[in-house]
């Protein structure tokens, strides 16, 4: 009898071990699946096929977007219908500026809520910008004779203006300036209006290196002055 007192609080533990592993296991499993289920569901946030392999930066994007939509009270009916192209980093100084494409036919709804969403997404990001582009294609000039006319926005000249325009949101050109330099190359130097200073000014040196990255063009930024 004595061996059966003393084996009892061994069996008894042992059941519990087995008890707790067994609550661990499932509780794993609900994490591991949950995470699925989020990963899944933020696939639909952006265009890509379902087969194709997103990049690191796509992921955070997508997931954060999604998240946005589903704990965030001023964006989330916005946010239910839209989606990105795609989304990469750019290195600017000793940050990262986060470029994201958007689809062109949903320009206008990314425009409605461009100050909240860019907000919360660098909050996401923290130390890094984020800017949104709309998605242009350029189209060949027509073959000599062709009776077929290029629309002027999918010109390569019209869609770097577009790019431009979005880089800068929430803010408006109000002036261009072409100046050349010593070496005869050219740079642009472009006037924002200063109404939306405080919302562009801490990321002017991105706007720049953005459009150089996608342009190939130099553009520097300054805000219109204004007469007191």
């Amino acid at each position: 009898m004595a061996l059966r007192n003393h084996s009892l609080p061994n069996t008894l533990n042992v059941q519990l071990k087995m008890a707790f592993r067994s609550h661990s296991y499932r509780r794993l499993t609900l994490q591991l699946l949950n995470q699925f289920v989020n990963m899944y569901s933020a696939r639909r946030k952006i265009s890509k096929a379902e087969d194709a392999s997103l990049t690191d930066m796509e992921e955070l994007v997508t997931e954060a977007l999604f998240d946005l939509e589903h704990t965030n009270q001023e964006l989330q009916s916005d946010l239910k219908d839209l989606y990105i192209d795609s989304a990469a980093p750019i290195d600017v100084g000793d940050r990262k500026t986060v470029v994201v494409h958007t689809p062109y036919r949903l320009r206008k709804a990314f425009r409605k809520i461009h100050v909240r969403l860019v907000r919360e997404l660098e909050k996401k990001f923290s130390g890094k910008n984020v800017i949104l582009i709309a998605t242009r294609r350029t189209l060949r000039p027509p073959k000599k004779g062709s009776a077929v006319q290029r629309p002027r926005n999918r010109t390569l000249t019209a869609v770097h203006e577009a790019m431009l325009e979005d880089i800068v949101l929430p803010a408006e050109i109000v002036g261009k300036r072409a100046r050349y330099r010593h070496d005869g190359s050219k740079i642009m130097k472009v006037f924002l209006d200063p109404k939306e200073r405080n919302n562009t000014e801490y990321k002017l040196d991105s706007f720049a290196a953005v459009y150089k990255k996608l342009s190939g063009k130099d553009v520097v930024f300054e805000y219109q002055v204004t007469e007191a």
